[in-house]
């Protein structure tokens, strides 16, 4: 048996294993990287679209209601009557905000 006529090592080789590479980054961006992006584009959306009266929990936890919209990117939120905190925009947390406001609708 000659080397040209034996059986190769592995079908298309060098061919099959970029196949095989690209089909893991393919699987890898459709579970893994798609997913978060689009999470944090609907986490920026909802951080966009905060109203005065909005009712907000914080990523610490800290819940209640949207007081003030400053310019500086920044929000008063009221927690209690007349307690007034001043938080960041990126510090409400959308998960926690939209499982209590489900909450809410189910009582």
């Amino acid at each position: 048996m000659t080397p040209q006529q034996g059986g190769g090592q592995g079908g298309f080789g060098g061919m099959g294993s970029l196949l095989f590479f690209g089909g893991m980054i393919l699987v890898m961006w459709l579970f893994m990287i798609r997913p978060q992006t689009k999470k944090a584009k609907q986490q920026k959306q909802f951080i966009d679209n905060l109203r005065e009266g909005d009712k907000i929990v914080t990523i610490a936890g800290i819940h209640g209601k949207v007081k003030k919209i400053n310019e500086n990117n920044t929000l008063q939120i009221e927690v209690s009557p007349g307690t007034f905190f001043t938080i960041e925009r990126s510090a409400v947390s959308m998960e926690y905000t939209n499982a209590v406001a489900k909450a809410a609708e189910t009582k």
